[in-house]
């Protein structure tokens, strides 16, 4: 007798309360996503710094070679290509 409420009532309840969990969970905010943003930005910035540094340091002592330090990498390249345009596609401006 009890069977019957806990099979019509609690499982589609227990379904439904974690389809909606799974869905909350899976999502970030908008904050988050400008929070990804400004590291990415921030993370650019450093990276361009660190190559000038490493740009001064190899010209003053040429016995230094940066194992950082390498053009125009295509793998890099390539990776940042895909990042750059999600960005883009996510703020609706895909080149």
């Amino acid at each position: 007798m009890i069977i019957i409420p806990m099979v019509v009532i609690g499982l589609p309840w227990l379904i439904m309360h974690y389809i909606t969990k799974w869905k909350t969970a899976a999502t970030i905010t908008g904050d988050d996503e400008v929070l990804l943003d400004e590291l990415y930005q921030l993370a650019r910035r450093l990276d361009e710094r660190m190559d000038t540094v490493e740009r001064l340091v190899a010209n003053d002592h040429p016995d230094f070679h940066p194992k950082r330090l390498l053009d125009d990498r295509e793998e890099d390249n390539q990776q940042l290509r895909e990042l750059e345009n999600m960005i883009a596609e996510k703020k609706g401006t895909a080149k």
